[in-house]
């Protein structure tokens, strides 16, 4: 969601520089950018250890409401493309999944700004045990839409969303936004924008993937003719 979908990163980094400045710590653009595509509750232990005086929990609490207020006080910040795609996803019948380290109380906001042209499941970071890098938020999401995740395109901004994603077994496609992607290891197709990447696009994109994932699992190769027979689950 934050930097793939919604231009939310700036806003998480002045949480951290406004957090700190309250209680006179140190805190560097550096430590935004590690934080990139982590879990909240590392945001809150790296944040307490640099000298904010509050438990993880309130630390993530706070930040949670700081970005929430800033989004509904205005429109939602899209990434370019990437609301376009998501509703053509879903005219095209194709099911998506919301995979997110952001607390499901903040994932909704963006959810129900789609209405019914969205999404069909979300997964917080509130909804599992195991955060990015790890796989379980996005095999959460193929086992809740019914696929297996080798037969998923993963859409992913940070290195750490990228290797919860190849871990999973999804075809990744890694768009660089906020942090440089060039150098990660993994990932199946890398972009620098969502722009003008529509359902055939991605399709073409993420074929031989999907095919070569068919292959090794003896299942059935998917057909890019039928755009409707890739699922994609979408952070």
């Amino acid at each position: 969601m934050d930097g793939t979908i919604v231009d939310t990163e700036p806003i998480w980094q002045r949480s951290q520089v406004d957090l700190t400045n309250r209680y006179g710590a140190e805190w560097t653009e550096e430590d935004g950018l590690s934080l990139v595509g982590s879990g909240l509750e590392r945001s809150g232990e790296l944040l307490r250890a640099k000298g904010v005086d509050m438990e993880v929990e309130e630390i993530i609490e706070w930040m949670t409401d700081y970005v929430m207020g800033h989004l509904r006080a205005g429109e939602l910040p899209w990434r370019p493309g990437a609301r376009e795609l998501i509703e053509e996803l879903h005219a095209r019948g194709i099911p998506t999944a919301l995979v997110t380290m952001s607390r499901r109380k903040m994932a909704l906001v963006t959810a129900e700004a789609l209405g019914e042209r969205g999404f069909r499941v979300v997964v917080a970071g509130d909804d599992v045990d195991r955060p990015k890098p790890f796989p379980d938020p996005y095999l959460s999401a193929a086992a809740q839409l019914g696929v297996e995740p080798t037969a998923c395109v993963a859409i992913e901004d940070s290195a750490t969303g990228v290797a919860s994603a190849v871990a999973s077994g999804a075809v990744t496609v890694a768009v660089e936004h906020i942090v440089p992607l060039s150098e990660i290891a993994g990932g199946d197709v890398h972009l620098t924008t969502l722009s003008g990447v529509d359902v055939d696009r991605l399709v073409e994109l993420t074929a031989p993937a999907l095919a070569a994932r068919a292959a090794e699992s003896g299942g059935p190769v998917p057909d890019p003719a039928h755009a409707a027979d890739t699922e994609g689950v979408t952070r």
